[in-house]
């Protein structure tokens, strides 16, 4: 006989069952949906022409095509059927990080066009950060204080560079 605690039991997992198929078999529908747009736009991608105003622009560019090459290869192996679901769970959380990288990046240079004024370049790789700012005088105080300036935004200690260009 089923007391109400066995029939409560059933219920629920009977729930979280259905729950974890539907999340299981959801994502590979819609990656293979955004695998079929990103190949369709890759045939129709065009060339543009870049207009190099500072040093800046082509630095942003080039690491911007990089992690497009690399995003790309990451969803290839998220839409692939021949990886295991843990390989595709690393290319899923690598993915992500290059997203959280970028934006990290794009609100560093905003952080320090407000402060200080200067156009620079952000790139992140793991614990190295690397600045370049635009700038005719190289100020020393001013690079130690574009360092504290983004050390604030992480709990371990990171590498910072900070170079100065001219224009």
């Amino acid at each position: 006989m089923i007391n109400k605690q066995n029939l409560w039991f059933l219920t629920l997992f009977s729930l979280i069952l259905v729950l974890g198929i539907y999340y299981v078999a959801l994502p590979n529908d819609l990656l293979e949906k955004a695998s079929n747009i990103v190949k369709e736009t890759k045939k129709e991608a065009v060339v543009e022409e870049v207009k190099e105003e500072s040093p800046l622009v082509a630095m942003r560019v080039s690491l911007e095509e990089e992690r497009k090459e690399k995003m790309a290869v990451l969803e290839e192996k998220l839409t692939s059927e021949k990886l295991t679901t843990e390989e595709k769970n690393n290319a899923y959380e690598e993915l992500k990080y290059l997203n959280e990288v970028q934006g990290k990046e794009e609100s560093f240079e905003k952080k320090i066009k407000k402060e200080y004024n200067l156009d620079c370049f952000t790139k992140i790789e793991t614990n190295d950060i690397s600045i370049i700012c635009v700038s005719d005088k190289h100020d020393v105080s001013l690079a130690n204080k574009i360092m504290r300036l983004i050390q604030k935004e992480y709990d371990t200690k990171m590498n910072i560079t900070v170079k100065f260009q001219k224009k």
